[in-house]
């Protein structure tokens, strides 16, 4: 899975799990952040999310469990 894909699959989630659009969550969430996984052997990915305090938490409840099936991602 490229950082792209993952983008995409956990705004998706996100739209289902909240409610409302893309966009909004684009802007949520930001850009995924694909980090050297000799040195992230775990979880070689991040993001840094903005908004509101309501979104901000709701993602990082969803980045829990995909961190779980998705730890490992390539650069675009």
């Amino acid at each position: 899975m490229t950082a792209s894909d993952l983008q995409l699959l956990l705004i998706a989630r996100l739209i289902r799990e909240s409610g409302g659009t893309s966009q909004t969550w684009r802007r949520a969430l930001g850009k995924v952040i694909v980090r050297d996984i000799a040195t992230h052997a775990h979880c070689n990915w991040e993001v840094r999310p903005n908004g509101t305090d309501a979104q901000r938490a709701a993602i990082e409840r969803l980045l829990d469990d995909v961190r779980l099936e998705y730890s490992i991602v390539s650069a675009d």
